[in-house]
């Protein structure tokens, strides 16, 4: 899987957010993105290509699901990330690993 990490803090609370892809070969269809938003290391929201939009685990993760959700264009753009961001980094690791 590939795995990109990005980490704020700020007063001592520890925020990232969590982009990788899941496959099983390069094919787009055997590809998933996730986008995991993560809070002193609790998972809050999660945007996954399999389900098409954001969903919350947590009261705060929820809000921020719901607002995401109804966001103008929000869910294309992120629904496009799996052919943007994961299918030619998953042609290029499953190169480099052959």
């Amino acid at each position: 899987a590939l795995l990109f990490i990005t980490v704020y803090t700020a007063d001592g609370f520890l925020n990232y957010v969590e982009d990788h892809c899941v496959f099983n070969s390069t094919k787009l269809d055997d590809i998933e993105y996730i986008r995991s938003y993560y809070y002193n290391k609790l998972e809050v929201t999660r945007f996954s290509s399999s389900v098409g939009k954001y969903v919350g685990y947590t009261e705060f993760g929820v809000r921020n699901a719901e607002a995401w959700n109804n966001l103008p264009g929000e869910l294309s753009r992120m629904r496009n990330e799996k052919e943007r961001y994961c299918l030619i980094n998953v042609g290029n690791d499953h190169e480099a690993a052959l």
